[in-house]
C-alpha cells in the first residue's frame, strides 16, 4: 500500500542529508550504504552503479528500508518501500541533482565510463517520522 511523504519528511529528504538504504541479501541478511537522494512526488530516487550490491539486491528483491536524520539527531524518518522502476535511462544526468545538493557542483566529478548508471525509484509503502512535521 503506498504513504505519502509528509511535507517535513520531503523537507529532511531534500536537506543534504545523508540516508541510508537497507536492502536483502540473498540469504535475508541486511545489507545498509549510505546513498544521496531526491524526491520526486511521493518516490525517493537514488542512484548507482550496476554491479553494485545495492543494485543487485534491489533486482533479486524491490523490498528496501530507508533511514534520514538531520546532522543534530532530530528531525528523522524511516520509511519502508520497494523499488518500482531500475532505469538507465536519464541515469548518467539524474546523478547531477544529487552532487550539485551533496557537492555542490554541477556535475557528477565521479564518474567512470566503465560504469553504467541506474536511477533506482522507490514507492513508501510505511512512513515514520521524530520531529518530522
Amino acid at each position: 500500500m503506498r504513504a505519502k511523504l509528509s511535507t517535513g519528511v520531503k523537507e529532511l529528504l531534500d536537506d543534504p542529508n545523508l540516508v541510508h538504504v537497507a536492502t536483502l541479501m540473498r540469504d535475508g541478511s541486511p545489507q545498509v550504504t549510505p546513498v544521496w537522494v531526491d524526491v520526486d512526488g511521493d518516490h525517493i530516487r537514488i542512484n548507482s552503479a550496476e554491479g553494485r550490491t545495492k543494485v543487485k539486491n534491489i533486482r533479486r528483491d524491490p523490498r528496501v528500508a530507508i533511514s534520514v536524520t538531520a546532522p543534530s539527531g532530530y528531525p528523522s524518518a524511516y520509511i519502508r518501500g520497494r523499488a518500482v522502476e531500475l532505469t538507465h535511462q536519464g541515469a548518467d544526468e539524474h546523478i547531477d541533482a544529487p552532487a550539485k545538493k551533496y557537492m555542490g557542483v554541477d556535475k557528477y566529478p565521479l564518474h567512470r565510463a566503465d560504469q553504467q548508471r541506474v536511477t533506482i525509484i522507490i514507492e513508501p509503502e510505511h512512513v515514520s517520522s521524530m520531529r518530522a512535521d
